[in-house]
């Protein structure tokens, strides 16, 4: 037999005490078993820990020094349960997270960070933005827990992996204040954009609007002026705002409010969706935030009112 946690909490009730008796009957036990549980852990040890006598009952010179060692592993065994209480519901561990440039922007994601770092602050959370097919990339070897990809469609995942809509939007145009777009009483069609000055951006997640607007484009046989390339968000904004060209974003982008830069709806819809992609069993920390981030969305209109975006 290898020593306990039982036997150590019957030897500091003993300890305490000074009594069988009295330590059996706050263990909940008769005194028999608890003797045993004594010679037991003695014997396992091949040490005495008590002198017993008719009269009383003290602690040996070796019990003494033992005493505290059994305290300290008492203490540790409850700090590792907690922890794995802690853990078994998300409370403790790790969180990795990864979405596009305008992941930050959708409100109800952003609610939902604030709610979840504020609900399990012990979680180490780790947040990056990511093109769409690194976040799977990393999901499949596990290096990742939860991942937020925009494409028209549902994403093509490994076996292991699955994804759920999160947010279904239009894609807007963006312009500066004295573009002809600006100004004009009916919306701008794609075909409209595409004859314009174009400023496209290639950060994360950008191509799932990009290339149905370039097909659209390719099939009524309008060539594409390109002027200018973006490696983010800030950039891109910038020389639009500049009056570079035209530009488009995710309706949820519009938030965003830039000197000189005007956002119109197109005439006709442009859709863009936002998965979450995951393992199909989450683990304690993955399931928590999502739990929190699919109760958020639920206050979020999937597909926001569109007049109001007109001219800002």
């Amino acid at each position: 037999m290898r020593m306990d946690l039982k036997q150590l909490r019957a030897f500091l009730a003993v300890a305490e005490d000074l009594h069988f008796g009295r330590a059996a009957q706050r263990l909940g036990m008769s005194q028999p078993p608890l003797s045993q549980l004594i010679r037991g852990l003695e014997e396992e040890l091949g040490v005495r820990l008590f002198e017993r006598t008719s009269r009383r009952v003290t602690l040996t010179e070796v019990g003494r020094l033992f005493e505290p060692e059994a305290r300290r592993t008492i203490a540790q065994s409850e700090q590792a349960r907690q922890v794995a209480q802690l853990a078994q519901h998300g409370q403790r561990g790790r969180l990795r997270i990864s979405f596009s440039a305008s992941g930050p922007f959708v409100q109800c994601l952003s609610e939902a960070l604030l709610s979840y770092r504020q609900g399990y602050p012990e979680v180490e959370l780790s947040v990056s933005e990511l093109h769409s097919l690194d976040q799977i990339e990393l999901l499949r070897q596990d290096n990742l827990d939860i991942g937020m990809v925009r494409t028209a469609i549902h994403p093509t995942l490994p076996d292991g992996l699955q994804a759920r809509l999160l947010l279904e939007e239009e894609v807007v145009v963006a312009v500066h204040k004295d573009h002809p777009f600006a100004t004009q009483k009916e919306r701008p069609s794609l075909l409209d954009c595409a004859r314009m000055p174009l400023v496209i951006t290639t950060a994360a997640g950008a191509a799932s609007y990009y290339d149905e607007f370039f097909n659209r484009a390719q099939a009524a046989g309008i060539s594409l002026r390109i002027e200018s390339q973006a490696a983010g968000l800030a950039t891109l904004l910038g020389l639009v705002a500049a009056g570079v060209g035209a530009t488009l974003l995710p309706r949820t982008l519009t938030r965003l409010r830039v000197d000189n830069l005007v956002y119109r709806c197109l005439r006709e819809p442009l859709l863009t969706r936002l998965w979450l992609v995951h393992a199909r069993r989450p683990g304690p920390t993955a399931q928590a935030f999502l739990d929190r981030l699919l109760s958020a969305s639920q206050a979020e209109t999937t597909n926001l009112p569109l007049e109001p975006c007109s001219i800002y």
